[in-house]
């Protein structure tokens, strides 16, 4: 006999949603966690009455009433709406592409004329080479160059030049005054905090943290019947074939004396000569009014940097590399796949929700 049905190793969202499942349904499961506390990269902490996303902002939105009723068993959301601003060299712009960014950058007042304005901006290429030229056939060059341009090399860590043109097949652009960035039905921040939802979602499970699954897979092996692995599966398979490429996150927290430091919660910095993509003032997500405010910066780095893995870089060498330790993993009938690393695809919280749920009829039917 197993002492466990399950051990899932990770804490995040997907797999303290089947730990909670599972459980509901009376098996006896263990999650074990790397880092020092639970909700992987979901973990809000509390400083000075602010509840801060140490990982970077998370805000929940989705059109799926099911995932939408669901969450909400474990938390009451509040009614943010998620505004960012860029911030180009000190000249600011509403977020999405929307009217309120066109009258910024040109001074046009109506769709007509942004539209005209947009026509005479494109650049004519009939086969977009790399992402530079696939973002001026699209809009041409002062939104790419001040909004485009500076923050995805950040964020990739190359020249656009260098860079696909597959990763922006299409760009969003809206011809109305709207600054709401998520066009989903349902959209806010749980009131407290992820933590508090993580909680409720692990309360009746066994949960062991700072444990590397990776460093002693054959004795947590033997005592569950099924191990649900949500970590990089590379890791998982020591490398054999070789690492999977992903782009990391360093992130440089500061606590200003001030009510108000930026005015917004997501600020993003969109030339090349600020080395941070963006700013979270994260008092701003729960309406917050202390006297005092904590605020975030991001660094987009190499995945080596930092070795805690955050956005898969699915490209033809990467996605073949993965099918093939994909290939290791479906010979092992005792072990399950779930969330964004271990299936090296990028969910929002909603469809890790959805994906892990999937999982759970497919298991308990």
């Amino acid at each position: 006999m197993k002492k466990y049905d399950y051990v899932i190793v990770g804490s995040g969202l997907f797999g303290s949603t089947f730990a909670y499942e599972a459980a509901r349904r009376g098996k006896t499961c263990l999650v074990l966690e790397k880092r020092d506390h639970i909700g992987g990269n979901i973990y809000t902490q509390e400083r000075d009455g602010i509840n801060i996303h140490l990982y970077g902002a998370h805000i929940f939105h989705t059109s799926n009433q099911m995932v939408w009723d669901y969450i909400n068993q474990f938390a009451k959301f509040n009614n943010y709406i998620n505004s960012p601003i860029a911030n180009y060299h000190g000249q600011l712009y509403n977020l999405p592409f929307n009217m309120n960014t066109f009258y910024q950058m040109w001074r046009t007042i109506t769709p007509s004329q942004v539209r005209e304005k947009l026509k005479d901006q494109r650049v004519s290429i009939a086969e977009p080479k790399n992402l530079e030229e696939q973002a001026l056939s699209l809009v041409g060059h002062d939104v790419y160059e001040r909004l485009i341009k500076g923050y995805t090399q950040k964020q990739w860590g190359r020249p656009c030049t260098e860079l696909p043109a597959s990763i922006i097949k299409r760009i969003p652009l809206r011809f109305r005054f709207d600054n709401n960035y998520f066009n989903d039905t349902y959209q806010g921040i749980p009131i407290g905090g992820y933590t508090r939802i993580i909680e409720k979602l692990l309360r009746d499970v066994e949960v062991r943290l700072s444990v590397d699954f990776n460093n002693e897979q054959d004795a947590y092996e033997r005592i569950a019947n099924k191990i649900l692995y949500t970590g990089a599966l590379d890791a998982y398979f020591h490398q054999c074939y070789g690492p999977l490429d992903f782009r990391s996150e360093i992130f440089e927290l500061k606590r200003y004396e001030t009510d108000n430091y930026q005015g917004v919660a997501v600020m993003n910095y969109t030339d090349s000569d600020i080395p941070y993509t963006r700013s979270i003032e994260h008092k701003f997500f729960e309406f917050g009014e202390e006297k005092v405010t904590w605020v975030s910066y991001e660094y987009s780095v190499d995945y080596q940097v930092t070795q805690e893995p955050y956005y898969p870089i699915n490209d033809e060498k990467n996605d073949a590399l993965y099918e093939r330790y994909h290939a290791l993993a479906q010979k092992k009938d005792t072990l399950l796949l779930g969330g964004r690393l271990a299936e090296y695809k990028y969910y929002d919280m909603d469809k890790t929700i959805l994906c892990a749920l999937s999982l759970v009829e497919k298991e308990f039917g």
